[in-house]
């Protein structure tokens, strides 16, 4: 008997259909010499420490760090699933070949692997279904082209390092952190500080973003324009951050005559768009409609399970060569119900070209495209995303967008102006996003009137006075194209794809980092803005190994399970590497105490600070550093001991009340005093892990 083993219920009756397999039983299908059965997602999880020794319930630092010599599995807790695990292994053990039908990807493989451990059938021969979408068509096509199930142990080596690597640093910072800093109040309280390997260092992010932000001064600054016959043109030179200068300017170029010295006019092509990944598509999703990550992933998962979009969890934006012949296909489908933008394409003459077709750059999955089944009845997060997904797919085959740039001189009493108007000669795929060409004209994208040069005339030359911007907070759009790319924000999408090896997470689990920090009140959402709380950025205040909250490092980490999954890299290796660094980052940690013979450094300049009458401040004073420390924040005063630990550690070794409230003073991570007020914890530590 074959026993396949489906991810979800849903995928299961999909599977059985297709093979016309029919009889239901209580928690499988069968006909036919088979067994279709599934499981909720993830059945089984890694045991916690308390069961490879009770002693372990504990929480103390003497027992850290924990790492098990071997890692033992168990089934999670959640209704049903013991009952489903056992008919799984039951079919299993009576099984002369196991089908392992989860989804193509990571965590699929460690969802059918840790199924196929616990149950004690590892040795049976097992093969693996791998689908792109749900139709019936792929599914008949994966069952054709089954391949043995071991060529992708690889891949399960990847998934059950990631899995374990997570438990270890999650595990041993948030039991280190918790028991060393998480006592708030004289009532015993505990803030249970829960610490992640992928987490920590995106909350890092957003906190240095907004401390960026908070202590950002703006500058005022003058700039000088023209109006010349209806067109705006910009000083050509630096604008000042000085209003006399500015002024000078202005008078100089006033009741003179403006004169046109040069005319350029070039063509530009602009390429349509690639088809979509996973992040795009969240990135896309959130920019135009304001959709969490969560929200898009969730709708495209709903789609791909009603056979209208191929498999979501992608970080490729191209095809394969074997999905040519299926192209024109979906299209004609496409155009019998949304004719209007299929129309204009030659399906017999599809220009197929390497940014939409590469074998090089699909890995495991090819992009986000539509299947071409007719949709009906979706719901409206599910419509957004669908028409997304098409319109993208169609664009990607449309013709080039064609521009003239036209750049036009111009000076007045020796002081050079320029203008640029944009014109589009032929639209080509901009076509189907109106949207996008309805931006306000500005004084970049204006349009122009026939200048010829030579030409002189009257002139209207004014300031505009503004001041110069902080950094934007982060949107769900902007802080996953910094997953992507470890952290090194670049809006450059050459520059952003080759940093992508290095990216935090992967696109199956980026949209839930996000929610865990909101879940866990590291960070709120403001409309589009993600934020952190007071509560997340002492998290950071309190973590003084920069490794755990780099981006840069995890990103490391992630190419690293990458080159697991390629057999470039021994996962032994690799976990030796993620045990070494909790035991080194746990000693260190301990290690650091107080400096008595000195207050610290000046957490702007790191200079060294110096005490003065009234307060304390850095010694490089006369160097232009402010840093000012006053003894006493908001009526209550700071001991000598606790001024060092503020300037050293940056956290105070007792919790203040005020107002009978707790209280901690921090220092964010710009360097500036601030006091937070933390709640209570909302539960009780039971060994929960990251």
């Amino acid at each position: 008997m074959k026993v396949i083993i489906a991810e979800k219920p849903s995928v299961a009756r999909d599977i059985a259909k297709v093979l016309k397999i029919t009889s239901s039983k209580k928690g499988f299908i069968e006909g036919r010499g088979a067994a279709v059965t599934w499981a909720f997602g993830h059945l089984v999880t890694l045991q916690e420490p308390s069961e490879y020794n009770p002693a372990l319930k504990r929480w103390s630092l003497e027992t850290l760090p924990f790492v098990p010599d071997e890692f033992k599995l168990k089934l999670i807790t959640n209704r049903g699933v013991a009952e489903q695990f056992e008919t799984i292994k039951t079919l299993c053990l009576q099984a002369d070949e196991i089908i392992c039908a989860t989804d193509a990807g990571r965590e699929g493989e460690l969802i059918f692997r840790y199924i196929l451990t616990l149950s004690g059938c590892e040795e049976k021969p097992i093969r693996r279904l791998w689908l792109n979408s749900l139709t019936p068509e792929a599914i008949l096509t994966a069952f054709k082209d089954l391949r043995d199930g071991h060529d992708f142990d690889p891949l399960y080596a990847a998934a059950r390092c990631r899995s374990e690597s997570d438990w270890i640093v999650g595990l041993n910072s948030t039991r280190y952190y918790t028991v060393k800093h998480g006592r708030i109040g004289g009532g015993g309280d505990r803030v249970l500080w829960t610490i992640g390997r992928v987490q920590t260092p995106v909350l890092a992010m957003i906190v240095e973003r907004d401390d960026l932000i908070d202590q950002f001064q703006a500058k005022p600054f003058w700039e000088l324009s023209t109006t010349y016959r209806e067109a705006v043109f910009k000083y050509s030179g630096k604008r000042s951050e000085n209003s006399r200068r500015a002024e000078t300017l202005l008078e100089k170029v006033k009741n003179q005559e403006f004169e046109i010295t040069k005319i350029a006019a070039k063509k530009k092509k602009e390429q349509p768009p690639q088809l979509f990944d996973l992040t795009t598509l969240q990135r896309e999703l959130n920019k135009q409609h304001g959709l969490s990550a969560a929200d898009t992933l969730s709708a495209t998962q709903n789609l791909y399970e009603a056979k209208l979009v191929t498999y979501p969890r992608t970080d490729s934006r191209y095809l394969s060569k074997d999905m040519k012949p299926r192209i024109p296909k979906i299209m004609e489908q496409l155009h019998s119900f949304w004719p209007e933008p299929v129309a204009p394409l030659d399906l017999k003459k599809l220009p197929f070209n390497k940014r939409i077709i590469d074998d090089k750059k699909v890995t495991d999955h090819h992009a986000i495209i539509p299947t071409g089944h007719r949709p009906r009845n979706l719901g409206a997060h599910e419509q957004l995303v669908y028409e997304a997904i098409t319109i993208q797919f169609v664009a990607a085959f449309y013709p080039l967008c064609l521009k003239n740039i036209t750049t036009v001189d111009g000076v007045s009493n020796s002081v050079k102006f320029q203008a640029k108007g944009t014109q589009i000669v032929e639209p080509g795929w901009t076509s189907l996003f109106p949207k996008k060409k309805k931006k306000q004209a500005n004084e970049d994208n204006q349009s122009l009137p026939e200048f010829v040069q030579g030409e002189k005339g009257p002139h209207e030359p004014f300031l505009r006075e503004g001041k110069t911007k902080p950094p934007k907070h982060f949107s769900e759009n902007s802080l996953l194209g910094a997953m992507e790319a470890a952290g090194k924000l670049v809006d450059d999408d050459t520059l952003r794809e080759a940093l992508k090896e290095r990216g935090i997470g992967t696109p199956a689990t980026r949209a839930a980092i996000i929610e865990t920090l909101i879940r866990r009140n590291y960070i709120r959402r403001e409309k589009k803005q993600l934020r952190c709380t007071d509560m997340g950025r002492c998290l950071i205040a309190l973590i003084q190994d920069p490794l755990l909250k780099s981006p840069e490092m995890t990103g490391e980490w992630e190419e690293k399970l990458k080159q697991i999954e390629r057999s470039d890299l021994d996962s032994g290796e690799f976990m030796n590497g993620i045990s070494d660094y909790i035991t080194k980052m746990i000693q260190n940690s301990s290690r650091k105490g107080i400096d008595s013979t000195k207050w610290g450094d000046c957490p702007l300049c790191q200079k060294e600070v110096i005490k003065g009458k009234r307060a304390f401040g850095c010694s490089g004073w006369k160097d232009g550093c402010s840093y000012i420390l006053e003894p006493e924040i908001k009526g209550v005063g700071l001991s000598e001991q606790q001024v060092q630990l503020l300037l050293q550690q940056r956290i105070l070794p007792h919790p203040l009340r005020i107002n009978d409230e707790p209280r901690i003073v921090i220092l964010s991570t710009q360097g500036v005093p601030m006091d937070l007020r933390l709640p209570s914890a909302e539960r009780q530590i039971k060994g929960q892990k990251d």
